[in-house]
């Protein structure tokens, strides 16, 4: 049960991230609409401000798990918790790693 929570999470943080590293490559296409900030449409231009960024989707990916894992069974809430706080820790700890495969040189 552990090992299949565990891969179910990491396949929704793997969905999460995957589509908001690649985005960060390249310039926004969509229309600023009225009220955006203009920081929103530009791109990370900086090895650090990636890091920055993805530190903030691996946070959210964390939360959105929390949620799915408070919906599910009361007897299986704390293994998906915990495993949902242990894919959080691999993620930050591999975040280099993570950063340097969305923006390779």
């Amino acid at each position: 049960m552990k090992q299949t929570m565990t891969r179910a999470l990491s396949a929704l943080l793997l969905a999460c991230l995957a589509p908001l590293a690649m985005a960060q490559d390249a310039p926004p296409t969509g229309t600023p609409q009225p009220g955006d900030p203009a920081r929103w449409y530009q791109a990370d231009s900086t090895p650090q401000a990636q890091l920055r960024t993805l530190h903030k989707e691996i946070a959210a990916a964390l939360a959105e798990a929390k949620k799915a894992c408070r919906q599910a069974a009361p007897a299986a809430r704390g293994a998906c918790l915990k495993a949902a706080q242990e894919t959080y820790r691999q993620d930050m700890a591999n975040a280099q790693a993570l950063r340097e495969a969305a923006h390779p040189k």
